[in-house]
């Protein structure tokens, strides 16, 4: 039996035409809810005729990083479907490069998409979701907004900015009945990530997380849905990790598996003589 956790709201994604962007959409659909997904590209057909057969949705071309393409968003969606209750801040680009080496247009441009965009959504539809009597809004940074990873210094200073945004814009606004809270996932199988299959460094990757995987976008888009529903109804500002217990760890090596390995190694026969 599906669930009704959003019948009656409208709702606005970013980066809403695929990966978890379009998971969420499409449970926000199915429960109940208006969604308007804005990105820079418009979604595949097979998406969109997904997101069609779930519920009333409507597209609009976004660049998030520019502040009147995201005002125009949320103007649209209040316009379309009579106001504004659930803002989900899920666009989002990577960059890697050490910051000697790190053009400043690239820092700027990765600031802008993680970072700025958050501030500009929130800006434009928190007047609307007072109107409504309150709203809930989900931004969704990583666990690199808690840690530091090598090599990824802009994207790690955005979304750390994103974690403690986060937490501000929550205390700021639980007065009105606006609830702000952020999904810091690990490693997602989507298109952003494919880079890593295609550079032969899947298995390096997800030997480091305890589930021995990459999440689906599905798993992540759940704990949005999660955040933005009424079930959340007490959490403000809280930052919910999803990472298959990567940061669950030290970082220290994993010593019964590096044992088990020296055992099965001291316990293989020795090659024989040639």
């Amino acid at each position: 039996m599906r669930a009704h956790r959003f019948d009656g709201k409208v709702a606005v994604v970013t980066g809403g035409t695929s990966g978890v962007g379009a998971s969420t959409a499409q449970i926000l659909l199915e429960e109940g809810a208006k969604v308007l997904v804005c990105a820079r590209r418009e979604p595949a057909d097979d998406v969109w005729r997904r997101l069609n057969a779930a519920g009333t949705v409507t597209f609009q071309k976004c660049d998030v990083a520019v502040q009147d393409e995201v005002e125009g968003a949320i103007v649209r969606a209040v316009n379309n479907f009579g106001g504004l209750d659930i803002l989900v801040n899920n666009a989002g680009c990577g960059c890697f490069g050490q910051t000697p080496d790190l053009d400043p247009a690239t820092w700027h441009q990765t600031v802008g998409v993680n970072l700025h965009s958050v501030y500009y959504g929130c800006r434009a539809a928190i007047p609307h979701m007072r109107k409504r009597g309150g709203g809930a809004i989900v931004n969704v940074a990583s666990i690199s907004g808690l840690s530091g990873d090598y090599g990824f210094t802009a994207y790690n200073a955005a979304k750390g900015a994103v974690v403690n945004y986060t937490r501000s814009l929550a205390i700021d606004h639980a007065p009105e009945g606006i609830r702000v809270n952020a999904v810091c996932p690990g490693l997602i199988d989507t298109p952003m990530t494919s880079i890593i299959g295609e550079l032969g460094l899947s298995e390096t990757w997800v030997s480091s997380i305890p589930l021995g995987r990459a999440a689906q976008p599905d798993e992540i888009a759940k704990v949005v849905a999660f955040l933005a529903s009424d079930e959340a109804s007490f959490m403000i500002g809280s930052i919910v990790v999803a990472d298959g217990g990567l940061s669950a760890a030290t970082g220290q090596p994993n010593l019964p598996k590096v044992m088990a390995q020296m055992q099965a190694s001291e316990q293989r026969p020795a090659p024989a003589a040639g």
